[in-house]
Order: C-alpha cells, then sequence, then structure tokens
C-alpha cells in the first residue's frame, strides 16, 4: 500500500469535508423553512459522520492530517460566498440554491468514489478491516438521489420565466 499517496487523497476529501460540511450549514440555514434546509439539516449531521469515520480511518492508518488543505478548504467556502448568483454580492437567489446544491452532488460523488476505494482496500489492508464501507457507499447513494431530485426542482424555479411586471400582459396561444 502506498500510504504517501493514500494520504495525500484522504487529506484532499478531508478538505472537501470541511467544505461541504459549510456549504451544508450555510444552505440549510439560508434555506430553512423548506424542503431543502429541512434535508440540508439532515445531511449536515451525516456528513459530521462521514468525516469522523474518514478521520479515523486516517488515525488508523497513521496519516497525519494536513492542516493547510483544511484551511484552504474553509477559505475557499468564505470566498465561494462572495460569488454573485442573481442576489447581491452577498444574497441568495435561487440560482444560489442550484448551485450549493450541485456543488453538495459533487461531493456526494466524490465521497461514493473515496467510499468504494476504501472499501476495496479493506479487503487487503488489516488497518481497515471491520470498517462497513459498503453502508457508507449506500448511504451517500441515496443522499445524491435526494440532492438531485431537489437540485432539478430548484433549477425548475430558477430558470421559469420570470414573472410578468405589473400592468403588462403577455398574450396566450
Amino acid at each position: 500500500m502506498n500510504v504517501k499517496l493514500l494520504g495525500i487523497y484522504l487529506n484532499d476529501h478531508l478538505a472537501g469535508s470541511r467544505f461541504g460540511l459549510d456549504l451544508a450549514q450555510r444552505a440549510a440555514r439560508r434555506n430553512a423553512g423548506n424542503p431543502v434546509g429541512d434535508y440540508l439539516s439532515t445531511l449536515r449531521v451525516e456528513l459530521e459522520q462521514d468525516r469522523t469515520l474518514l478521520e479515523r480511518v486516517m488515525r488508523g492508518l497513521e496519516v497525519p492530517k494536513d492542516r493547510f488543505k483544511e484551511g484552504a478548504a474553509w477559505a475557499i467556502a468564505w470566498v465561494e460566498r462572495l460569488k454573485p448568483n442573481g442576489g447581491g454580492l452577498l444574497g441568495y437567489s435561487p440560482l444560489s440554491r442550484v448551485m450549493d446544491l450541485e456543488a453538495l452532488c459533487i461531493g456526494t460523488r466524490g465521497r461514493i468514489c473515496m467510499w468504494r476505494a476504501l472499501e476495496r482496500l479493506s479487503k487487503t489492508e488489516a488497518r481497515l478491516a471491520g470498517m462497513d464501507f459498503e453502508a457508507c457507499v449506500e448511504r451517500a447513494e441515496a443522499q445524491l438521489k435526494t440532492l438531485e431530485r431537489l437540485r432539478l426542482r430548484a433549477s425548475d424555479t430558477a430558470f421559469a420565466s420570470e414573472p410578468e411586471a405589473p400592468g403588462t400582459s403577455v398574450p396566450v396561444r
């Protein structure tokens, strides 16, 4: 086993988990009281559990945390907030919701890949024996299914025709 490359890989995922947790928490807060916010509140807890397991894997393999990567992920998450999505500099718009859900979909696909890689590795690496990576894959696949459904609904809303301006009419054909 190439511990050096595996360490880089796991630290990349740990940094991604920092970004994903921050995004899920912020998006849940911005969507409080709607189905997106409700789901993201639940997802955030599951992401924390995944991060804890990843840290356990790293400790078991004696892979040190790369504080620089984690700090960079935090900084990127903070700067990402400033990206205008039709809601002003710090506002939140229907496009913001779409972009947040897409980013969470991408991160979830990455977690599925990581859990599958670790599951394969656990067959030959005794320090990973007994960890149920298949359950992690199944949970992430269920999360992705829900995120994708919410993303499509958010896209429908964000990209629907603009509301009619007061006092104007649109001919019906």
